[in-house]
């Protein structure tokens, strides 16, 4: 290099990083081909690190401070370079700031059902949503992992790594919490403790802490939903299937009056109506006396019914069954009991 070139040549004696905007994890100082000033300056803010990286390899890592730039700041650097007692020369290396603030409010939520096992349930497919936070505790390791040689890294790059994380351990979180489903809506913050402490050591690894996990809704598919709704009736209901039938004709009217005036006529609709009334009294007592099974003291079977009454009764009974109200067996029980009034 000639005297002119020299001199011409820029040095840098003072290396900073104002954060311009949010989401950046990584940001490299521009170097061109220009060169460290021996003796210059570096400021590492709060919520800030800083890492010179030699030749690929990780050297010095800065954390908040101001340092003077020589041998005995630079350590690993010195080795590197072979650099003896007495240098004194400006030099080349990349350096790395890393924002170390929590990036909050960061989305997570299944697309599609997930599967779980629950010990009142069995197999449950449920869908759940919140919200993370997270922060660069190993900007070392998150260099070598995840940034590398980027000029900029961001939080939206890294998103769907880390939600997909968090949905990877969302079975694991419901097995060490414990909280059966019905329950999780009413222990949020248990559950995404447990989350929390589940899907952890997977940012570890990437060179993250994660701070903290909310969860704000957890429900399950509307199929089964509903078939949810029918167990938690029926167990509010208890034995007392004759009030149920009850409850169950009285919630069909309105669905039966919108025949009136549809063609039928007025007398005709009232003949529905009384028959929907009589049908579930008949009904209610049928499958009453049914799951009171055969105690000493059960009541007297009620009258004969017609072979047209008897198909109805069994076709209500099949509809109980397929929502789950009615077991296989009180359905074979009660089937096996009307056939026998046909015979």
């Amino acid at each position: 290099m000639g005297l002119m070139d020299f001199i011409k040549k820029q040095f840098i004696d003072i290396i900073h990083w104002t954060e311009d905007a949010d989401g950046t994890l990584a940001w490299r100082f521009p170097m061109a081909d220009m060169e460290i000033q021996y003796g210059g300056s570096l400021t590492v803010r709060e919520s800030q690190m800083a890492v010179f990286v030699n030749e690929g390899k990780v050297a010095d890592v800065f954390g908040p401070g101001m340092y003077k730039l020589n041998t005995q700041t630079l350590p690993v650097l010195t080795y590197l370079k072979n650099w003896d007692k007495l240098f004194e020369s400006p030099f080349k290396s990349d350096v790395y700031f890393f924002s170390t603030r929590q990036q909050i409010d960061q989305r997570w939520g299944t697309q599609q059902p997930v599967t779980i096992r629950d010990k009142d349930f069995g197999a449950v497919r449920l869908r759940a949503f919140g919200n993370y936070a997270y922060r660069i505790v190993d900007p070392k390791l998150f260099h070598q992992q995840i940034s590398g040689t980027r000029e900029r890294y961001t939080t939206a790059e890294l998103d769907g790594q880390l939600r997909g994380l968090m949905l990877q351990h969302i079975s694991d979180a419901v097995a060490q919490s414990g909280i059966p489903f019905l329950d999780l809506a009413a222990n949020q913050v248990e559950f995404a403790k447990a989350l929390q402490e589940a899907t952890a050591p997977s940012f570890e690894a990437l060179g993250l802490k994660l701070e903290g996990v909310t969860l704000q809704n957890v429900s399950l598919p509307e199929e089964l939903q509903k078939i949810l709704d029918q167990k938690i009736g029926m167990g509010m209901i208890g034995q007392n299937m004759g009030q149920f039938m009850q409850y169950q004709t009285a919630q069909s009217l309105p669905e039966m009056a919108k025949g009136v005036g549809s063609g039928g006529g007025v007398a005709g609709d009232a003949m529905g109506l009384g028959a929907g009334v009589a049908m579930g009294q008949v009904l209610a007592q049928q499958l009453q006396a049914g799951l009171a099974g055969s105690a000493p003291h059960a009541a007297a079977a009620p009258a004969a019914q017609s072979a047209d009454e008897v198909m109805a009764l069994l076709e209500k009974l099949g509809d109980l069954k397929a929502k789950g109200i009615l077991t296989d067996e009180e359905f074979a029980a009660k089937k096996a009991e009307l056939l026998k009034k046909l015979g």
